[in-house]
């Protein structure tokens, strides 16, 4: 089956591009829901833009469209990540550099051509990741729709995953500021990794973490109050972009000993934490990251490290997997560009006994979402991302529903 016309559209995304580095640094002064300030990064003209991504429909010989979305994460052009990411400035360059080369592909393999276009060059530069993504979701629906398969059946069969059997897998969802309300609703739901809790300046963690404590008592009491199911154990996963490290000023035992305050408040529960430090590169993040770990580790801790800033690409993946920078590494699904490489990245953290999270950003579409949640079931991630959006509702439903659909669908045929 070959691709003979390539349909662009400009699409909204499920949240907001937002200046990180402002957020950051308390420039960004809150007003109702929006964000007022002198934006920081490159590209922002305000500090919180609504998000964009951009459709890639092709269009196959049988008539038959299969769609990627371009889309990029919340936080874009921080941390190492390629710049803002607008439909009115790339769908041109789509048409300009890559439509031709689409036309006339065949799309019965998806391997292939995922890494043909991963790797391209423009003008001695490699497409922007958020193209790469959407892109290769495109080849990915189509090599599927080719073959009358799954996404997942399709990625197993393309990268010799020796498993028949498909089963669901944790899903992770995330509060946004709604730290409370939100967790309601997940608790309520069963989430099974809950809440994420947008702990991204000094004010929502506390000069010494006490409003951190204090948020973590909470919501282990809340579990108990809205979920009476004994059986419900949900991992409690924060997300404080690197404030602890600010706040004890990157001194590791200081922020080990935070880290086992914060294990016996939420006990009976798993704490995971995600990002407690980021030294603004790559390097001493990652070594940051790695000696916190060592740390817990020789504790005996069961608080569990996740990386994520810094730790873009495939190579940033297996590189922090290497040298142990965390326990768990999320997988960031735009920043990585082809999905090609959120397989690899996957199976390589699966291989070196490294937490594999596929993740992503609230940023992202109901497509992208779809086509990020087959791969995690097909590749046996640890644990995966209810997206797009910050409502809670709308990205479990949607991630939820696409794995019940595929492991029914896929698991009906392993048997026949």
């Amino acid at each position: 089956m070959k691709i003979k016309d390539v349909i662009l559209t400009p699409s909204y995304s499920g949240f907001y591009f937002d200046d990180q580095k402002a957020i950051k640094a308390n420039n960004a002064k809150v007003d109702g829901f929006n964000l007022v300030g002198i934006p920081m990064t490159l590209g922002f003209d305000k500090i919180r833009i609504p998000g964009e991504a951009i459709s890639v429909g092709l269009l196959l010989e049988d008539d038959s469209i299969a769609y990627g979305d371009c889309a990029a994460v919340q936080y874009s052009g921080a941390g190492g990540r390629d710049p803002l990411f607008l439909a009115k400035d790339f769908i041109p360059y789509i048409e300009e550099h890559l439509v031709e080369k689409l036309i006339g592909l065949d799309v019965s393999e998806f391997r292939k051509n995922a890494e043909k276009f991963d790797k391209l060059e423009i003008n001695g530069k490699r497409i922007h990741t958020a193209i790469r993504y959407g892109l290769t979701q495109a080849l990915l629906n189509a090599t599927a729709l080719t073959n009358r398969l799954t996404i997942a059946e399709v990625i197993r069969k393309e990268y010799e995953i020796d498993e028949n059997f498909y089963e669901p897998i944790p899903v992770f969802t995330q509060s946004g500021d709604d730290r409370y309300n939100n967790a309601d609703k997940m608790i309520l739901k069963s989430s099974d990794v809950l809440p994420h809790a947008l702990i991204n300046n000094i004010s929502k963690i506390g000069e010494n973490g006490e409003v951190l404590l204090n948020y973590v008592n909470w919501l282990k009491n809340r579990i108990v109050c809205l979920n009476n199911n004994e059986n419900y154990l949900p991992v409690i996963h924060l997300d404080v972009y690197g404030t602890i490290g600010q706040i004890f000023e990157n001194d590791y035992d200081k922020i080990v000993n935070y880290l086992l305050k914060l294990e016996q408040v939420a006990h009976p529960y798993k704490v995971r934490v995600e990002g407690p430090i980021d030294t603004y590169d790559k390097e001493g993040t990652m070594k940051g990251l790695s000696e916190i770990t060592r740390k817990l580790n020789e504790l005996n801790s069961n608080v569990e490290i996740v990386a994520d800033e810094w730790c873009n690409t495939l190579e940033d993946i297996k590189e922090f997997a290497l040298n142990k920078a965390g326990h768990m590494i999320q997988i960031k699904t735009p920043d990585l560009g082809g999905v090609n490489n959120v397989v690899e990245a996957i199976l390589f953290c699966n291989q070196h006994n490294v937490g594999s999270y596929c993740g992503g950003t609230c940023n992202e579409t109901d497509v992208s979402a779809k086509v990020t949640t087959a791969i995690a079931i097909a590749c046996k991630a640890s644990q995966i991302l209810a997206k797009p959006g910050m409502g809670v509702d709308e990205g479990y439903m949607i991630v939820k529903n696409e794995m019940n659909r595929i492991i029914a669908l896929a698991n009906r045929r392993s048997r026949r």
